[in-house]
């Protein structure tokens, strides 16, 4: 059986940071969940939950491929330990882990592909990388933009979106979850010029 994909969406537990900038990347997995059907449970990786799913359909009917959603249930600066766990678990090859995260350096509502590159001052990713041993896995970044005036970043991120700005943050998560379907759907060259034209 063929290795199914890892897509990790990042953010802080608890009701508290359920809506800060900084867990766009989980709320686009829970949105993939959700439109699959199914719910994140723990799991027996220490610091996850997680849930198997046929991510869409294929041409001709055909249900998608394997992917496993999973979001930590740590801190976000502790993040890597169970991406790590969850990686071994179901032998997922590093190019088929997909970390789904937000981006300062991104305006905001702009989504982008990569794979590998530095972590950019995200504690995250830091962690990610370092537990994985690599920072050659793929991302999904979610433009937050920058914070206004001399606002300390790390407030602007553990700050939640503004209720004005609702609509524009479920764009921002449905072209989040569009992106995660195309890059396991398509690759990663057809998804960045999917998605980077717009």
């Amino acid at each position: 059986m063929e290795a199914p994909w890892l897509v990790v969406g990042l953010g802080n537990p608890g009701p508290g940071y359920a809506g800060n900038r900084h867990n766009v990347g989980a709320m686009v997995v829970d949105r993939l969940a959700q439109q699959a059907g199914v719910g994140l449970r723990r799991h027996k990786v220490p610091g996850a939950t997680a849930a198997e799913v046929r991510l869409g359909t294929l041409p001709g009917g055909l249900p998608g491929p394997r992917v496993v959603l999973a979001r930590p249930t740590t801190y976000m600066n502790l993040s890597g330990g169970p991406v790590a766990g969850l990686r071994s678990f179901y032998k997922v090859p590093l190019d088929q882990v997909v970390v789904v995260h937000d981006e300062l350096d991104l305006d905001p509502g702009v989504v982008r592909l990569k794979r590998g590159g530095g972590e950019g001052g995200h504690n995250g990713l830091r962690s990610v990388s370092g537990s994985l041993g690599s920072r050659d896995y793929l991302r999904v970044r979610l433009g937050i933009g920058r914070p206004p005036g001399r606002q300390d970043p790390a407030d602007f991120v553990l700050s939640d979106f503004p209720a004005r700005d609702r609509e524009e943050v479920q764009l921002l998560v449905g072209d989040g979850e569009d992106a995660v379907t195309d890059l396991v759907h398509l690759g990663l060259e057809a998804a960045q010029q999917r998605h980077h034209s717009r």
